[in-house]
């Protein structure tokens, strides 16, 4: 099983750097108490309260992008505290990481009120996505109520995978925004024909698409 140790101190005073040292050499011998293969150490000087940390962003990719089992940490507060530490628990909860604590010498057991606010945040995540989900037919459904025909308009969906600029019909952006949906209507409309494109691109071309068309003039 693998596992990443995450050691932290608030200050950069020249003594913290004993305390991270400490840290690490007591998280390395839970580590081997468990049997993990420790992967990665970070160690970092920041304030738990802060998530802008270049640790943190260097923890969760790390958890992401490989196969991880559980991050070992003194205790709770040296992955940040207040709303920093729900936030960080709920990132790492996604990834399906365990935790493990000095102080609790094994794994760490979420309060009842930690565990609350947890549910609480996903089950707001879940009606996120569906609420994603049918914004995306709605504008479809606008969009082909309006004439818009995806077989007939989308017919080069993924040839242009992998270009930096995106191919996307623009006569029909325009179309559909003469015909009054919203640039999210529109950019979700063509994420549902398979184009990966956000508002703010919909919106970009269709200001290029009519500037250089007030320019012609």
């Amino acid at each position: 099983m693998k596992a990443v140790i995450y050691c932290r101190v608030s200050t950069d005073k020249g003594e913290q750097e004993t305390s991270l040292e400490r840290q690490r050499e007591e998280l390395e011998l839970l580590a081997e108490k468990h049997g993990f293969e420790v992967v990665k150490v970070i160690m970092e000087q920041a304030s738990g309260y802060e998530v802008d940390r270049d640790g943190v962003f260097d923890l969760l990719s790390t958890l992401k992008e490989q196969r991880i089992d559980a991050l070992l940490i003194q205790d709770e507060t040296r992955l940040g505290r207040g709303h920093a530490r729900i936030a960080l628990l709920h990132c790492i909860q996604k990834e399906g990481v365990k935790i493990y604590t000095i102080t609790h010498n094994g794994e760490m057991h979420l309060s009842e009120a930690d565990s609350m606010v947890l549910n609480i945040l996903s089950i707001v995540e879940e009606y996120q996505r569906k609420i994603h989900n049918l914004k995306i037919k709605r504008g479809m459904r606008r969009a082909i109520e309006q004439g818009y025909r995806p077989e007939q308009n989308l017919k080069h969906i993924g040839e242009n995978a992998g270009r930096e600029r995106i191919d996307l019909p623009v006569e029909e952006i325009v179309r559909l925004r003469h015909n009054g949906l919203t640039f999210a209507e529109i950019a979700a409309t063509l994420r549902g024909f398979g184009y990966d494109v956000s508002k703010a691109t919909v919106h970009r071309r269709y200001r290029e698409y009519v500037d250089s068309h007030s320019s012609s003039i």
